[in-house]
């Protein structure tokens, strides 16, 4: 608060929302990927995950409307902190040869981590999977600046690279 000289609490930012979003193009050709997804989502969040559908034709990807590409669930209030809580502590370790997180927000606070595999997470069986699917998680502030969100989610724990282990 002091770093940039608040005059109020309520001015300092806050964690809105996360949102955590799989993108499964392959999911055209296969809805029990697109299921597969889902369950997976609901079972790392603990909230249930809905099927993200496509908006217009796309003939080169054999893509039709409101057909189902993906999954995604929104967290906000105790179940956001769980996730973020057990995102940092227990599956960003997980992650091979892990030195950081790289630390680029997008100009308005906001910063999106994009995972490879969703076995880092406990919840997920290995054994279960059929295939490695990656994610997109974005942590959505109410901070201003890339500054003021980089230190709000420093301060959360989240561990971002320094230059030194790079």
């Amino acid at each position: 608060m002091k770093e940039f000289s608040y005059k109020s609490v309520m001015q300092a930012p806050k964690l809105d929302k996360i949102v955590i979003n799989q993108g499964l193009g392959i999911g055209v050709a296969d809805k029990k990927i697109i299921e597969t997804a889902i369950n997976e989502l609901t079972a790392i969040t603990g909230q249930k995950a809905v099927a993200t559908y496509s908006r217009k034709d796309i003939s080169n990807f054999k893509l039709r409307r409101k057909m189902a590409i993906g999954a995604r669930v929104t967290l906000r209030h105790d179940k956001m902190y769980e996730f973020l809580e057990r995102l940092i502590r227990v599956a960003l370790p997980r992650i091979r040869d892990f030195r950081g997180i790289e630390a680029k927000l997008d100009g308005r606070g906001n910063y999106t981590l994009g995972i490879q595999e969703q076995i880092i997470f406990p919840e997920i069986n290995i054994d279960s999977i059929s295939r490695l699917l990656g994610m997109n998680i974005t942590f959505v502030t109410s901070a201003a600046t890339d500054e003021e969100g980089y230190a709000l989610l420093k301060e959360f724990g989240l561990p971002f690279r320094t230059e030194k282990n790079k």
